[in-house]
């Protein structure tokens, strides 16, 4: 191959691309979805309360009405003379939203408790409901224990103690850590090279097919070799992503930064926790820990101490080479896809095969925080096919050298015998009109 020509390609490929109004838009555009992205799930929980509701309470057990106070989304009526039944008929007559019906105490200082409404209720709301409920019987039993001192006593059996994490060095030094951060960075590492390895290896399909359709490629081939002009176009394409990640990255921080400026602290109050640990994909408890290290004095001292004792450096590394070679993998891969179609919508087929492996990675990623030395976690780590992924996902809990060293190497290899494959498919393939090609015909292209 000719490197002079390869350069020509690529300096096609990159101006042809960065003057685009798509490249444009979506450098300017995408900085503000980011943007949503961050701030948006936390203005919905703030304005998804649910509506304040009015409920009538008929309790015949007398222990319950006493421990329910009003709330900004609950007011209780307490109904104890009425009937329930003519409650429930008339519910929307008399004002109230649902009724709440409590049987009278059992043997055992049980009771069963009924809620009739007209609409269903959240989640929270009634979740919040039966808690009161048990907390007011739990009250009972220890008043009418007959114990002295009982309810001092429970309440000093109740424990807050806060687990400290340290993680310890080869030389024996002890260095405060939060999991938190990890999961954060472990997450967030994963989805940024998932997104980005999808993203622009679809564009080097894109490319190539758009290329093809219009018969442009009949005159570039007449100037530089197929190869060349595949290798051009994947380097072309990976220079765009760089600069607009970069850009990416910088519009992003800005318009955070205006926000943050303009909104204040009050753009993070009122966040319901449960709510923020469902969205995270961790329990409320796990949530509830980090919010607490992060809300004492020293929270801050501890996420940025857990943060400076990261492989910052290994990290930087990898992440560099990971997504270089697991970029180029994907993209002669797409690329070959691209060769063997005459549009996108006759893609899916061939596409699917290359695209499984890559969700594959993502979604053991995503739950790599879970068990980082884990069998599926470990060899999602060394297969050259999900390791650019989740192989990132594993390096802040910190991975044996031998282990990045062993995926590496098998990237690269794989990567280059993948890069072989698509340019012999694509050499073939790129001159092939008429006739829609199958994975039969990629075969006899790869061996010919």
């Amino acid at each position: 191959m000719n490197i002079r020509r390869i350069g020509l390609v690529i300096g096609r490929e990159y101006t042809t691309r960065v003057k685009k109004k798509s490249f444009l838009v979506t450098t300017f555009v995408v900085p503000v979805l980011f943007a949503l992205l961050c701030t948006l799930p936390t203005i919905i929980m703030m304005n998804a309360k649910e509506e304040s509701k009015k409920i009538a309470v008929v309790d015949a057990s007398g222990v319950v009405m006493p421990k329910l106070t009003d709330t900004e989304t609950v007011q209780f009526t307490d109904c104890g003379g009425e009937n329930v039944d003519s409650v429930k008929i008339h519910l929307e007559e008399l004002g109230y939203d649902a009724v709440l019906d409590i049987s009278p105490l059992d043997s055992a200082k049980s009771l069963r408790a009924d809620i009739y409404s007209i609409k269903p209720l959240g989640v929270t709301m009634t979740g919040n409901l039966n808690g009161a409920i048990n907390d007011a019987v739990e009250d009972y039993r220890v008043a009418t224990s007959g114990v002295e001192g009982l309810a001092e006593v429970m309440e000093g059996i109740k424990s807050d103690i806060t687990l400290t994490s340290y993680t310890i060095d080869d030389s024996g030094k002890e260095q405060i850590t939060e999991s938190g951060v990890f999961m954060a960075v472990s997450m967030v590492l994963g989805m940024i090279i998932f997104m980005f390895i999808s993203m622009f290896s679809g564009m080097v399909m894109s490319s190539v097919i758009e290329e093809k359709s219009s018969r442009v490629v009949e005159v570039l081939v007449s100037s530089v070799k197929a190869t060349e002009l595949l290798f051009g176009k994947i380097i072309g394409v990976a220079l765009v992503a760089l600069t607009q990640f970069c850009l990416w990255i910088l519009f992003t921080g800005v318009i955070l930064g205006v926000v943050g400026v303009v909104a204040g602290p009050e753009l993070f109050g009122g966040v319901d926790m449960e709510q923020m640990s469902q969205m995270a994909g961790v329990s409320a408890d796990q949530m509830a820990g980090m919010t607490e290290t992060m809300s004492q004095p020293d929270g801050l001292s501890v996420a940025l101490n857990t943060l400076a004792n990261m492989p910052i450096v290994e990290i930087i590394i990898c992440f560099v080479i990971f997504f270089v070679f697991g970029y180029f993998l994907y993209a002669s891969l797409f690329a070959a896809v691209g060769s063997a179609v005459e549009n996108e919508g006759d893609s899916s087929q061939l596409q699917l095969p290359v695209t499984i492996p890559l969700m594959i990675g993502f979604f053991i990623a995503f739950y790599a925080y879970n068990a980082p030395d884990s069998a599926v976690v470990f060899w999602g780590s060394i297969i050259p096919f999900t390791s650019p992924i989740v192989m990132l996902a594993r390096l802040p809990y910190g991975v044996p050298a031998w282990e990045v060293i062993l995926s590496v190497v098998l990237l690269v290899a794989t990567c280059f015998a993948c890069a072989w494959a698509s340019a012999r498919i694509y050499k073939a393939g790129i001159l092939m009109f008429g006739k829609k090609s199958t994975w039969k015909d990629l075969w006899k292209w790869l061996r010919q």
